[in-house]
């Protein structure tokens, strides 16, 4: 990293924050992929969250794409509404039900995927990375901008992918990637886009052809693992563990925050 830019993220560097060790918080079970999801004294994996959405909230839940409090909040009335016995018995059902015929029942897998990610650590809360997030990673990264149809050529690209994402991870402050994050959304997402925050962007990232080229690279592309991205109860931000796909086979890739 350059000293020009070193000092660049020394401006925003965070206060410093008692030490979380992500590896004590693990909340997942010993042989489990994904941890379970603590709600009114239960512990519901995601595939009961999901039944339990189903039954309650599906059609309140479709439009629009709701944030993870209101995912929890409605998984809440859910436990309310359905008991242990009645969560039990709409689990069994839903376990059966075809996402490619019911687009609800795949909302709703996708739905308890997020809030199991969520309480991925006790003492915090987790979310997918952005793409804009990822975007910045590989531009940060030493891997080299190549024409869109020749890197999907390259017999090693998902190894040298996976590299650029840890690479560029690593490069900077957690809260600095974030930031940056945002306004590469904003610019080549369509989202709106912060200002306030852009000195930093186009300092940090000058180059237009290259953030163009690492945005491209993976903003479509679900089939390629990303870590989570840690919040704190007791403040700032951290870089977790990569977690398993979604239920269709993918990994989640927003445009937006999704806490």
């Amino acid at each position: 990293m350059s000293t020009v830019l070193d000092a660049l993220y020394a401006q925003v560097q965070p206060a410093p924050v008692p030490v979380f060790s992500l590896t004590e918080r693990d909340r997942r079970r010993e042989g489990e992929d994904l941890p379970t999801i603590p709600v009114m004294g239960y512990e519901l994996t995601a595939n009961e969250a999901a039944a339990a959405l189903f039954e309650t909230a599906a059609d309140e839940l479709a439009v629009p794409v709701p944030d993870t409090d209101t995912l929890y909040d409605a998984l809440n009335g859910a436990v309310r509404t359905l008991g242990p016995a009645g969560i039990a018995q709409v689990t069994e059902q839903f376990e059966g039900l075809p996402a490619e015929e019911f687009f609800e029942v795949a909302d709703c897998r996708r739905f308890a995927y997020r809030l199991a990610l969520s309480f991925w650590y006790a003492g915090a809360r987790s979310r997918p990375m952005t793409a804009g997030e990822i975007g910045v990673a590989v531009y940060l990264s030493s891997l080299n901008r190549y024409r869109m149809a020749d890197f999907r050529e390259l017999p090693r690209r998902k190894l040298l992918l996976a590299r650029a994402i840890h690479e560029g991870v690593t490069a900077v402050p957690t809260e600095t990637l974030i930031r940056l994050g945002a306004v590469m959304s904003g610019e080549l997402g369509g989202l709106d886009r912060d200002r306030d925050r852009e000195w930093l962007y186009k300092q940090a990232l000058p180059d237009y052809h290259r953030r163009r080229f690492a945005f491209d690279l993976v903003r479509w592309n679900r089939e390629q693992p990303a870590p989570l991205i840690v919040r704190p109860d007791s403040g700032g931000y951290l870089v977790g563990l990569t977690p398993p796909p979604g239920p269709d086979g993918k990994w989640l890739r927003t445009m937006r925050a999704e806490w």
